[in-house]
C-alpha cells in the first residue's frame, strides 16, 4: 500500500491557508520534550504577517486569548508524544487518533485544549508528533529527534 510522506501530506493539509500559526509545545528542560519550542524557534525567520510562530512551552493554555487574536485558518500544532514508533519519526496524528497518543507532560491536555478552542474558532487543526527517545532532565535533543526535528524545519522551508 503506498504511504503518503509527511511532505506531500503536510503540503496537502495546508493548501488553502491563509493564515498558517504553528504552535510549540514542550519543556526544553526535559530532552525531548522541547522539540515544539526547538522547531519553533528555528523557523523564526519565516514568521511574516500570515505566519505566526508561537512558543508554548508548557502552557499552550496561555495561548489562547493570541491564537483567537490572529484568526489563523490553520493551526499547527507541534509537540513530542508517544506514538510507539521509533524516536525522530515524524507524523501527522490522524483527527480521530488525537485522543489516544501519549502526548507529553504539559497542564492541560492537548485534545482537551482543540476542543476549548474549536468552540469558538473556525480553522482547521493539524497536529504533528516527533516520538521521543528521552523525557529527562536534560537541555538537548537526542541524536534522533534532533535529526527529526531538523527533517520537519526543512519540509515545512520547502513547503511555505
Amino acid at each position: 500500500m503506498f504511504k503518503i510522506s509527511i511532505k506531500d501530506k503536510l503540503k496537502e493539509e495546508i493548501s488553502d491557508y491563509s493564515k498558517l500559526l504553528f504552535l510549540g509545545v514542550g519543556n526544553v528542560l526535559k530532552s525531548d520534550d522541547g522539540v515544539g519550542p526547538y522547531i519553533i524557534d528555528k523557523l523564526e525567520d519565516i514568521s511574516s504577517d500570515n505566519i505566526i510562530l508561537l512558543d508554548a512551552q508548557t502552557v499552550p493554555e496561555n495561548f489562547t486569548g493570541k491564537i483567537r487574536k490572529e484568526q489563523p485558518s490553520h493551526l499547527i500544532i507541534i509537540d513530542a508524544c508517544l506514538m510507539d514508533s521509533e524516536p525522530g519519526d515524524v507524523k501527522i496524528v490522524d483527527r480521530e487518533d488525537f485522543n489516544n497518543i501519549g502526548i507529553s507532560t504539559h497542564s492541560m491536555s492537548l485534545s482537551y485544549f482543540v476542543k476549548y478552542l474549536e468552540q469558538e474558532n473556525d480553522f482547521k487543526v493539524i497536529f504533528i508528533g516527533i516520538e521521543p527517545n528521552i523525557m529527562e532532565f536534560a537541555n538537548a535533543l537526542t541524536p534522533n529527534v534532533k535529526e527529526g526535528a531538523d527533517n520537519l524545519i526543512e519540509i515545512i522551508r520547502e513547503i511555505i
